[in-house]
């Protein structure tokens, strides 16, 4: 067979035949850094729309583990390099993608949660410790853009976005409230989603109504923004779903209603990427057995794909030179792997 149908067989493989079958094999897949028989039984394609996004011979790697709760995998394009959390370690890792060292970039890290880059390529970060959101800038020095609202602190900032605008956006859901990912305090505010203008450097509202917002992301042409609710961790009886506005007033501000984008029982959503085709990449967690890893929704909220992973799955980015790379953030390790489309942002 030439090369090319063999690619071509090996991308589309299967597809009747991966329904249903992929989960068991999964399980069953090595995680030792055996060798995995291609195409990878970590994907499982529920939908055919999802065939495409599968490279045939490309596997699902373990590139590091050995921390307490990986989460905010941030890609810098200039320096090849890739940034996260270990939150209860209070610190963050870095990869070198050239030579795949792992070290440590920041220690304290103030239990920082979630990461970015703005529209300068500076890091901005969800800190838990200090309940803040900062910059770092280009000259390594820290600079708080949000610690508090309307005169009270903010609960426990744990996820950032930056719109083309500069604008910040971040989620405050209040977790890391605890003696094992930060200290045990009360918290004074609701579980908003807040924006922090470019120029005057306010902070407002612009979502009250979910239960714990979590991770965010817009769409790739910026007119939609995504949001998980994983309110279900303190309420059982909460929706758990992914949550979809109109960005309005030329991306200062939302529509005041939102709508369920995709219903992502039995799990939770955590941190969400968009791809250059309007899918929505979920890291997907506490859904138990089967239901851990990836989970991937075309843009019409259909859950069409699963990458399943041995660990419950917190966050994600894309990365990589063509930002094909998904890189994967799940309890003790970080994963990655090469997929046939591309983050729909920088970052």
């Amino acid at each position: 067979m030439q090369r090319r149908g063999f690619l071509a067989g090996a991308g589309a493989f299967g597809v009747a035949a991966a329904v249903g079958a992929s989960r068991l094999a999964a399980a069953e897949r090595p995680w030792d850094g055996s060798i995995v028989p291609y195409p990878d039984p970590a994907f499982e394609i529920l939908d055919p729309r999802f065939a495409k996004y599968r490279i045939g011979n490309a596997a699902v790697e373990r590139l590091a583990t050995g921390f307490r709760w990986a989460e905010g995998p941030v890609w810098f394009g200039d320096l090849r390099v890739l940034l996260w959390s270990d939150v209860p370690n209070n610190r963050i890792m870095r990869l070198v993608e050239d030579t795949g060292e792992v070290s440590v970039y920041r220690q304290p890290s103030n239990h920082a949660n979630g990461h970015t880059l703005d529209t300068e390529g500076r890091l901005v970060s969800c800190e838990h410790s200090g309940r803040r959101v900062t910059r770092t800038e280009h000259d390594g020095s820290i600079t708080v853009i949000a610690d508090s609202y309307q005169g009270k602190p903010l609960n426990a900032p744990n996820d950032p976005l930056v719109h083309p605008d500069g604008g910040i956006w971040f989620t405050d859901p209040g977790y890391g409230r605890n003696d094992y990912a930060n200290e045990r305090y009360e918290i004074e505010l609701p579980m908003n989603v807040y924006r922090v203008d470019p120029q005057s450097g306010a902070i407002a509202v612009v979502s009250d109504e979910l239960g714990k917002p979590n991770g965010l992301c817009f769409s790739p042409d910026y007119r939609r923004l995504y949001i998980a609710d994983s309110g279900a961790t303190h309420d059982p009886n909460h929706p758990k779903e992914i949550r979809v506005y109109d960005v309005t007033d030329d991306g200062a501000r939302l529509s005041k209603t939102s709508q369920t984008f995709a219903d992502t029982s039995p799990g939770l959503a955590d941190g969400i990427r968009a791809d250059i085709d309007g899918n929505i990449w979920v890291g997907n967690a506490w859904g138990g057995t089967g239901a851990e890893g990836v989970h991937c929704y075309a843009p019409d909220g259909t859950r069409i794909g699963i990458i399943h992973l041995p660990e419950v799955t917190a966050n994600l980015c894309f990365g990589g030179l063509r930002r094909n790379r998904l890189f994967i953030t799940a309890s003790q390790s970080l994963y990655a792997v090469y997929v046939a489309t591309r983050g729909a942002h920088f970052a």
